[in-house]
């Protein structure tokens, strides 16, 4: 295989950990926001105040972008000195954008119950910030590992 071939592939470490990454926290920002949506409907339906504070459960899963983002910039700089990793931007990538999709799907329930009860909202967080854990571990042990590099 010629290696002008090869060096055509030579980024995709690089830019699948931050596209995975992003990819989660789109799908779920997007499943939180549809509940967060439908919560607020219902509020207006039955002529009461919608809960704003609900957008913070929306928000939730965006922070995974940036985990992604800074384990590509690591792995950016190794990439400049020949070192592309594929294996590890993708596999980086799609669990911390796990995390992300999951997180919304649990930000989804929240946002049905606190726009339900207007109750718990501490009680949510907590729950969405277990599951950011694991992409906090991810992005961590990723970047020690890159450290040895």
């Amino acid at each position: 295989m010629p290696e002008s071939v090869l060096l055509q592939f030579k980024d995709l470490g690089v830019s699948a950990v931050l596209a995975f990454a992003a990819m989660g926290s789109a799908l779920g920002s997007g499943i939180a926001g549809m509940a967060a949506v439908g919560a607020w409907k219902k509020a207006f339906a039955q002529n009461r105040a919608a809960a704003f504070i609900i957008v913070a459960f929306v928000g939730a899963p965006l922070t995974q972008t940036i985990y992604g983002m800074i384990v590509m910039n690591r792995m950016a700089e190794l990439a400049v000195k020949g070192t592309y990793l594929w294996g590890l931007g993708v596999l980086c990538g799609i669990a911390i954008g796990l995390s992300a999709l999951m997180q919304g799907k649990a930000a989804a329930v929240a946002c049905d119950a606190m726009g339900e009860t207007g109750k718990g909202f501490g009680n949510y967080i907590v729950v969405l910030g277990i599951i950011e854990t694991v992409a906090l571990f991810v992005m961590a042990f990723v970047m020690g590992l890159l450290g040895k590099l």
